[in-house]
């Protein structure tokens, strides 16, 4: 079921045991562990050699070292876990918990491919496990627990360690401009938003006319194109672009992109226009769910949208602004460093819809 329809999965007839049971296998049958192939010896040394008064802080050090992906689902997984752990009448404690979970979450007792036979047989003769994995197990499911118990201090950084940080993600902060600091981007040719946003809308149409030469292709699902480029300004985050053919001719997509998002995307929370500045470009706030316990991003943005280009294409650019009529709506605020849509008629009622993006969600 939740192969084959994750979006439509019910529970309601589902013994607790078996969907428990699938979330053990779920983690256990990952390519690796969620606490990495790196990073999972680090985490049972930190239970196993750490004194105890100094392991939330170690781990929290740990946890900084992971990818934002593993990072993620150990948060959201955690936080569920002590939901769990908070219902009275299940009777079952972080240790209990972790007694069931620590050996898929670390993938303890999984036979690696590269043991060799005579070191397997030579391992399990005597059908007793060694000292090693028997100190593995305590501290996975010790480590566990305490993770557990502390899943809300686990993903904070302390202040005196930011204090200290200089990398090129900090010195790069994304600052917001105001609509005049826009302007100002462009004195040489006059200087005001309007110019600004013309020229993103130029250089986006000479893009694409040069075929959008110079960008790195991914693997992506079917029908739809991947490709990035990296930007060099110091910000570590890439320039994505995907494309995808749409059933519908381009002012139909730019409507629905533009003013129906509530309609297609379940995330869509909350939206207004702060403000009209001409018939097509409004600053414009919207808040995204993100998944629990991670919160919700709100975003302020200043766009403008174009039908009038040859051959009946459509274009929609936008740009994180400030403005001090729009205090956040929910969760944190994300900058649009780049959105540009290009939407292309190909063939009889249908759009290439292409979307270039560089976002800061964090």
């Amino acid at each position: 079921m939740n192969e084959s329809s994750p979006e439509n999965v019910s529970y309601e007839d589902q013994s607790a045991y078996d969907v428990a049971d699938m979330v053990k296998q779920f983690f256990r049958d990952l390519p690796e562990p969620l606490l990495t192939s790196k990073l999972g010896e680090t985490f049972l040394h930190i239970y196993q050699y750490v004194p105890k008064e100094q392991q939330l802080q170690t781990v929290q050090a740990a946890i900084m070292l992971m990818s934002d992906e593993n990072r993620e689902v150990l948060q959201t997984l955690l936080f569920f876990l002590n939901d769990v752990t908070s219902v009275e009448e299940n009777q079952m404690t972080p240790m209990n918990i972790a007694v069931c979970l620590a050996p898929s979450l670390f993938h303890l007792n999984i036979i690696k491919k590269e043991s060799s036979p005579r070191a397997m047989q030579k391992k399990y003769a005597n059908g007793k496990p060694d000292q090693k994995d028997l100190s593995e197990n305590l501290a996975a499911t010790q480590g566990l627990t305490h993770m557990i118990t502390e899943c809300d201090k686990l993903f904070e950084i302390p202040h005196d360690m930011v204090a200290q940080s200089r990398n090129s993600y900090v010195d790069a902060e994304v600052h917001s401009p105001t609509l005049e600091e826009l302007g100002k981007q462009m004195e040489d040719e006059g200087g005001n938003y309007q110019i600004y946003l013309e020229s993103v809308m130029q250089n986006l149409c000479k893009e694409a006319k040069e075929k959008f030469k110079g960008w790195v292709a991914c693997s992506s699902i079917e029908n739809t194109d991947l490709s990035y480029k990296k930007v060099g300004d110091g910000n570590p985050l890439r320039l994505w672009k995907a494309s995808v053919e749409v059933e519908a001719p381009p002012s139909v997509v730019l409507n629905r992109v533009l003013r129906e998002r509530h309609l297609w995307d379940e995330d869509f929370l909350q939206w207004k226009v702060i403000e009209t500045l001409d018939k097509q470009t409004e600053i414009y706030q919207y808040v995204l769910n993100s998944m629990a316990p991670h919160p919700a991003r709100d975003f302020l943005v200043l766009r403008t949208w174009r039908t009038d280009f040859p051959k009946g294409m459509c274009v929609l650019v936008t740009v994180s602004v400030e403005h001090e009529e729009a205090p956040l709506m929910g969760g944190v605020r994300a900058a649009v460093i780049d959105s540009q849509y290009l939407i292309e008629p190909c063939g009889s009622g249908k759009s290439r819809l292409t979307h270039i993006c560089r976002i800061d969600l964090k």
